[in-house]
């Protein structure tokens, strides 16, 4: 006896298409297309959000050595110093800093020198 597609099954294959409803074209009305669709997709956010994390490390470094030029400062003897002294300031606090309260980050600056 053939088993027919049911309900449960009708209600899975619209999940998959329903998450691939942004997909172009057949992409997102046939099934196995769908399917192949949504499997890649997720691919792509699992590799991007641990790039995610690498690229705003990549920010807020790129912001505190802006902010240390003025000062005559490079970010990696900056870096150096914080770790010499036992500072426990992460890069993404020191860059918002930078933006927020630059005369506080200098002031931060100063005393990591002496």
């Amino acid at each position: 006896m053939r088993v027919k597609g049911g309900y449960k099954t009708r209600q899975r294959r619209n999940k998959i298409k329903k998450q691939a409803s942004g997909a172009w074209g057949t992409k997102h009305t046939s099934y196995k297309i769908a399917h192949q669709t949504v499997i890649e997709a997720s691919g792509y956010a699992y590799r991007d959000r641990r790039n995610k994390k690498r690229d705003f490390r990549k920010l807020w470094i790129s912001r505190i050595n802006a902010g240390l030029k003025p000062l005559g400062l490079t970010y990696s003897k900056f870096i150096n110093q914080l770790n010499k002294k036992n500072i426990k300031i992460n890069r993404k606090m020191l860059s918002e800093l930078v933006i927020n309260n630059p005369e506080e980050f200098k002031k931060l600056v100063t005393e990591t020198i002496k």
